[in-house]
């Protein structure tokens, strides 16, 4: 994978003919992969405070979007590596501290007299603390676990058997993530025996599981573009 230097400078004059410089910026699909995958996550804490039910299946408003989340962190470490794809977690895990930091700011902040919101405001964005944790420990070693399989598969077996390694990056990393998860969140949540948890667990895990496998073809499709378009 070619990439392209930021040493150089963009040297310019101002009006006094003394010369101004700025730094370039890199043409790369990096930094973009990387909004959507901190966006993402941001966007999941939200709708995870909302309890869905279809038909059978009780989940949260974020169902759809983790495993958006993991794809995208399997493009990242695939085509830039369990380094590049670190810093993307870290950011992440960062932007979500400060989103749920500016929350409870927010919320105790006096409200104007003229503003109807504040209880729906501090009900939806007041996320309980025990369920925040649990969220970030399971976000940042799902991902993480998710990374490293994925690279370590590949510097053993090269370019081959991407399928596999997505899959079985996929198992490790949204097992760790949601046992983590579960096992902090539990008892937030009204989960109180062994049987529940076990079935929690294994809920989660293979529901998301299954809709990242059914939407590998997709997955290696935008591993194949990224690669193109960064003249792998």
């Amino acid at each position: 994978m070619t990439t392209q230097s930021a040493t150089a400078t963009t040297v310019n004059s101002d009006n006094r003919g003394e010369s101004i410089r700025f730094i370039p910026v890199q043409s790369t699909l990096y930094p973009w992969l990387v909004t959507v995958f901190v966006v993402t996550f941001l966007i999941s804490n939200i709708n995870a405070t909302k309890g869905v039910q279809i038909g059978p299946l009780v989940t949260d408003g974020a169902f759809f979007l983790f495993p958006l989340a993991y794809i995208i962190g399997d493009v990242l470490s695939e085509c830039y590596g369990f380094k590049s794809t670190r810093r993307a977690i870290w950011i992440g895990f960062a932007m979500a501290i400060l989103a749920v930091t500016a929350f409870y700011i927010a919320i105790h902040l006096p409200a104007a007299d003229f503003y109807e919101g504040q209880e729906a405001f501090a009900a939806t964005l007041g996320l309980v603390p025990q369920i925040v944790l649990a969220s970030l420990c399971g976000y940042l070693v799902g991902q993480l676990l998710n990374a490293w399989v994925m690279t370590l598969m590949k510097k053993r077996a090269g370019e081959k058997q991407l399928p596999l390694r997505l899959v079985a990056s996929t198992i490790v990393g949204e097992f760790g993530d949601t046992l983590l998860f579960c096992a902090i969140a539990a008892t937030a949540i009204g989960i109180s025996t062994a049987l529940d948890f076990i079935n929690y667990v294994i809920v989660g895990f293979l529901w998301k599981t299954i809709i990242e496998i059914v939407l590998l073809p997709i997955t290696t499709k935008v591993i194949k573009w990224v690669k193109v378009k960064e003249d792998y």
